[in-house]
């Protein structure tokens, strides 16, 4: 059996460090997928936002609050643990080499040369659909070598893989919808999160309550 870097124990905090710097490097490498416009530009607010600038900031706002809801998560995810052995610590860097694309997919979003074209839309919605999929296989790995401070319900526990499977429906429908119907309208469907996932995050919530108000103490 591999080896269990306690809670307690200094690993345990070196790699809750590792991952924080991890993400905070993410999201700060975002800015540099927003270039200066030209000088021409700069005669007023329409002719910025028309240069291209515009489209840059609003990827730049989407994958900043994308990888800041990951680091959120993760952060409530490592709560659970009493400690990380190797499988869960590898499953872990898996969803954080796929939040450190983000800023590389952003970056085809952003471009004004090619971010009408679906395919960046489609790489976008693949590379967040993984790392929210990758975080939901470290809790599994983490319930099943029993790395968790606490267990809950069975209802429990399939309620919350229905909410994340959910989360990750909405981008992969994003992809046909690009194709369908124009990259535009593939991004605007990411708006469906505010409501499904809000949904989908609050019945999870309460299945969870109710599974453990019901089970034996």
């Amino acid at each position: 059996m591999s080896q269990v870097f306690e809670r307690e124990g200094v690993e345990f905090g070196r790699g809750l460090s590792f991952f924080d710097a991890i993400f905070a490097f993410a999201i700060t490498v975002l800015v540099v997928n927003i270039e200066p416009p030209p000088a021409k530009d700069w005669q007023n607010l329409a002719t910025l936002m028309d240069g291209g600038l515009g489209n840059q900031l609003t990827c730049f706002a989407i994958s900043f609050v994308v990888i800041a809801v990951f680091w959120r998560h993760n952060t409530q995810l490592m709560r659970r643990f009493r400690g990380m052995d190797s499988v869960a610590l590898s499953a872990n860097i898996l969803t954080a080499g796929f939040v450190v694309l983000i800023p590389f997919s952003t970056q085809a979003l952003s471009d004004p040369e090619i971010y009408g074209n679906p395919l960046p839309t489609a790489v976008y919605a693949v590379n967040v659909t993984l790392a929210i999929l990758s975080q939901m296989l470290t809790l599994e790995i983490g319930r099943a070598r029993g790395l968790l401070v606490d267990d809950i319900p069975r209802a429990a526990w399939w309620a919350g893989r229905i909410d994340v499977l959910i989360k990750a429906a909405v981008f992969l429908a994003s992809i046909p919808v690009a194709y369908l119907f124009g990259a535009r309208w593939g991004q605007l469907s990411w708006l469906l999160l505010i409501v499904a996932g809000r949904v989908s995050g609050r019945w999870s919530d309460r299945v969870a309550d109710r599974a453990r108000v019901s089970s034996p103490e």
